[in-house]
């Protein structure tokens, strides 16, 4: 195209807009400039357009035919209650058409506390299946040939106990630990950043990490001994940019990590998978896929593999949670329909959709359907799984893959410079940085410059409630605790005492490999906390400081008629009551925290005097918290369904205390249906999916007024 042409159409652009195109230009999260036209000079000095699918680069996609052979696996993430409930459920789905499993687990299991812990009383089989030994993996699989179906497994902190259990589960079902195939995520370093269900230390932690690559790259040639995840930093806040930098700088601390235990590059590296979200940002989430491959393909040239396929990014995509809305949910099944295409024309090879309800609670059986039929239809109704990498050539996408590419380099290049990503997370440069985004992500939310569909805008007045499903945390955990005990009362203790024993020495030591010890104490059943437990008496826990970013909402806000007027309003209850003192608190197993982090942030800058509370806190330990810091508000923060067992527990134990007057508010992923059961058991407000932090904060100033009315 020539310059006079470009300027032609400049011209013309100018006369429909009766302004220069300039002012179409939308400058996104990931301070890239989308112009309103791509041409071919856009692609000038990019190296990869003329690369074919199954060959280096791989930004075309990994597979020479890619779904024109074979088409992404369904892989739905799922699990909730008991093992038995679960196995239902994975059974029906898999008749109705579903390909692979992937198994969600509950938070106690996650964090390595058996379901009898007296920490986890709020979260056992909420958010996840609970499962305590290899008995309950058993039965979770029981009916689904294990040599035939291929597992994915999300669990990091607790992946030693659960991994081992998977093994035994197997095998005792009649499939070796050479067939048993899929992955587990046993990816530490994300949850540092952003996810929390951590247990140990960095250190020991990557540790555990390189003995499983090891493990499986010895005895399990069929099954993907990492998922390296940038899933959850999206989830929490990161741009397009910083999942991906993050996302493929974790990949390779764990490549050196492996290498540092002596293993051959080859030997492993095609066993390695990644694991993306895919948000709203149609084209972008496309090019980031391209980009991730384009990159991996180049930083894995570095350890010189001989093998064409140990360049090779082959990743699984989940629709995002956090566009999910509670408010007009049925909006949801659009968002995600356009979330799953975008991962396919990205070249995923599996993909998760979520439910349109999964913004208020775990998907009914009816939502469930829903989602998994929206990736049926893609593959059978749509056409796109025809061609290979329909999009390649488009100069927008080919500028978008190149220009994501160079971005995330450059973010790379930074955690290389500071020594790595465990050194990264170690200084907290990830964290920061992703925290710094989700709050400047929820000031344009809030103002109403990124429209979001029936939450900020075109909302109804009158929302239907939809139906949710609901778990009965209380017999859940009863029935989790009597299987516990028979398993107890039937296992040899002697046995147990020796397999636990060897499993503390490889750890103290540093001999050996954790999964070998830890498969055969899970034989001798030797529940998930016992095992978890003998790591920590060697490796201790991790307890992270809590930290809150500032100065990013309210430079988002401060020339806002309505922020001011509320900061005007605090100011004037400060100078007559003193500043308020807000206490944000994280109870039971729920290690989430963007929301938590961003109402912290944001009523930092507003005016109150906040008190971020470390993570997995019991509501006793929250109470003790706020009587001596004095606070006059304690605002629990729930993501994974814990409230209705713990709010109440906190507001009692404020009572126990004599501190009655404290006011306890409750925010985050709460059902409508929640909200009278919790203003019934003495929580003064709930702030659901969606609130505006402005509207909370007027909230929380209307209670505290009334309260220094009524003293």
């Amino acid at each position: 195209m020539s310059e006079k042409t470009l300027k032609d159409w400049e011209e013309l652009a100018e006369k429909e807009l009766k302004a220069s195109p300039k002012t179409l230009v939308w400058e996104t999260p990931e301070d890239i400039d989308v112009k309103p036209l791509y041409t071919a000079q856009d692609l000038e000095g990019v190296n990869h357009l003329d690369s074919l699918p199954g060959f280096k680069p791989f930004v075309r996609g990994p597979r020479a035919t890619m779904y024109a052979g074979r088409p992404w696996t369904i892989r739905q993430y799922a699990g909730f209650s008991t093992a038995e409930a679960s196995n239902a459920f994975y059974r029906r789905n898999l008749a109705a058409g579903q390909k692979g499993l992937s198994v969600a687990f509950d938070l106690a299991t996650h964090r390595g506390y058996d379901s009898d812990h007296p920490r986890v009383e709020g979260d056992v089989g909420k958010a996840g299946v609970a499962i305590d030994s290899v008995e309950d993996m058993k039965i979770l699989f029981d009916g689904i040939p294990l040599k035939e179906m291929s597992v994915s497994m999300t669990m990091n902190g607790a992946v030693i106990p659960i991994l081992a259990s998977f093994i035994v589960a197997g095998e005792e079902q009649g499939c070796s630990r050479a067939e048993l195939s899929g992955t587990i995520q046993n990816d530490i370093l994300k949850e540092f950043m952003v996810r929390n269900t951590y247990i140990y230390p960095p250190e020991p932690s990557m540790r555990i990490v390189a003995d499983i690559i090891e493990f499986t790259a010895k005895e399990m040639p069929r099954f993907n001994s990492i998922s390296i995840s940038g899933y959850h930093m999206q989830e929490a806040g990161a741009t397009l940019v910083q999942e991906l930098a993050f996302t493929l700088a974790d990949g390779r601390e764990y490549v050196r990590a492996a290498l540092a235990k002596g293993l051959n590059v080859d030997d492993f590296a095609g066993r390695l998978s990644f694991f993306f979200a895919i948000g709203m940002n149609f084209f972008m989430e496309i090019a980031k896929l391209r980009a991730a491959r384009l990159l991996w393909s180049s930083m894995m040239e570095e350890f010189k593999p001989q093998k064409p396929g140990s360049l090779m990014l082959r990743t699984h995509c989940q629709t995002s949670g956090v566009s999910l809305q509670e408010q007009d949910p049925y909006n949801n099944v659009i968002r995600t329909a356009y979330e799953a295409l975008s991962a396919a024309l990205g070249g995923t090879q599996s993909l998760h959709t979520n439910a349109l309800d999964e913004a208020m609670a775990l998907p009914t059986d009816f939502s469930a359907r829903i989602a998994r039929n929206t990736q049926l239809i893609l593959q059978h109704e749509t056409g796109i799984t025809k061609v290979v990498d329909p999009l390649a050539g488009s100069y927008y996408i080919e500028s978008l893959t190149n220009e994501l590419a160079e971005k995330a380099w450059a973010l790379i290049e930074e955690v290389e410079k500071l020594g790595g990503m465990t050194k990264a997370v170690a200084d907290g440069l990830p964290k920061r940085l992703i925290e710094q985004a989700a709050t400047k992500r929820q000031a344009r939310v809030d103002r109403g410059e990124e429209i979001i569909v029936g939450v900020n805008k075109y909302r109804l007045e009158n929302e239907e409630e939809i139906d949710i499903l609901a778990i009965d945390n209380t017999a859940v955990r009863a029935a989790q605790i009597k299987r516990l005990e028979q398993v107890r009362r039937q296992r040899d203790p002697k046995r147990v005492e020796e397999t636990i024993a060897t499993l503390s020495e490889v750890a103290r030591s540093g001999q050996g490999n954790l999964l070998a010890a830890a498969v055969e104490a899970a034989r001798a059943r030797a529940t998930v906390g016992e095992i978890s437990d003998a790591m920590r008496q060697a490796f201790g826990d991790h307890a992270a400081v809590p930290e809150v970013v500032g100065d990013i909402y309210g430079a988002a806000y401060e020339d806002d008629p309505e922020y001011r007027a509320l900061v005007s309003r605090l100011s004037g209850y400060a100078q007559s009551s003193g500043k308020p003192r807000v206490m944000v608190a994280k109870l039971g197993q729920d290690g989430h925290d963007r929301g938590a982090k961003v109402i912290a942030s944001a009523f930092g800058d507003i005016g109150f005097e906040v008190l971020a509370g470390p993570l997995f806190q019991t509501p006793e330990e929250a109470a003790d918290l706020a009587v001596a810091k004095k606070v006059q508000v304690v605002g629990m923060s729930s993501l994974a369904a814990g409230h209705r067992t713990l709010a109440p527990q906190l507001v009692e134990a404020l009572k126990a205390k004599g501190a009655e007057n404290v006011i306890v508010v409750v925010g985050g992923v709460v059902p409508r249906q929640d909200y009278d059961y919790l203003l019934d058991h003495g929580v003064a407000a709930v702030f659901g999916p969606g609130t505006n932090v402005l509207d909370a904060a007027n909230k929380v100033l209307d209670l505290l007024e009334g309260k220094r009315r009524n003293i």
